[in-house]
């Protein structure tokens, strides 16, 4: 496909997406038995492009807590990439109870447009 063509699918992609209903997320998180409470948590900011072409979707965080509470790794195990980076961006900013050794666990980001 050309340059040209590809830039014309793009122009018409973000000007449907543009026109039609914009909507304002609704961002929720999920954690399947992590084993560690959150004391504090930042919600994933909706990138702007992703609101234009009305992208939804789950993303799926394995997350390393350290002792301390903080987030040490994250590892993208599902989602859509302009969603994961938000929610990875939101989740390196949370922390969570002390606890005796480093905990690993999936959490859950879902991007929709519920309002």
């Amino acid at each position: 496909m050309s340059l040209n063509k590809v830039s014309r699918w793009f122009a018409v992609a973000i000007i449907t997406a543009v026109t039609s209903v914009i909507f304002l997320p609704r961002l929720g998180w999920s954690q399947e038995e992590f084993g560690r409470k959150v004391k504090s948590k930042v919600q994933p900011t909706y990138p702007e492009i992703a609101k234009h072409m009305s992208l939804t979707g789950t993303v799926k965080l394995e997350v390393v807590v350290a002792p301390n509470g903080t987030v040490k790794s994250t590892k993208v195990v599902g989602g859509h990439p302009l969603l994961s980076s938000a929610a990875v961006d939101a989740i390196k900013k949370w922390r969570f109870e002390p606890g005796p050794e480093e905990t690993t666990g999936i959490i859950e980001f879902k991007f929709d447009g519920a309002q």
